[in-house]
């Protein structure tokens, strides 16, 4: 993998009880980035995305338009290490 990145990822908005974190994981697994999604209290949800820096970035642009009945409102991402032992990605609950 080339330049490979991760990112830690907090939306807010309407990300609850519409899919979004269903939707987020197709998406992933479509640009081969591997990690996971979970809702947090606060009512927003969490990820964590691993993978070529182009398709983390194509998946932060994702997750600012987010799935068909969410509403966005804040995008905040940090990086973070690698992880060279992750596989998949996952919906926790």
């Amino acid at each position: 993998m080339k330049d490979p990145i991760g990112c830690k990822v907090k939306i807010m908005g309407r990300v609850q009880g519409v899919f979004f974190r269903a939707e987020t994981r197709n998406a992933a697994l479509n640009l081969g980035i591997m990690g996971y999604v979970k809702n947090l209290p606060d009512g927003s949800v969490e990820a964590f995305f691993q993978g070529s820096r182009p398709d983390v970035e194509n998946m932060l642009g994702w997750c600012k338009k987010g799935s068909p009945a969410s509403r966005v409102d804040d995008v905040i991402h940090e990086p973070m290490p690698f992880q060279d032992d992750l596989t998949g990605f996952q919906v926790l609950y």
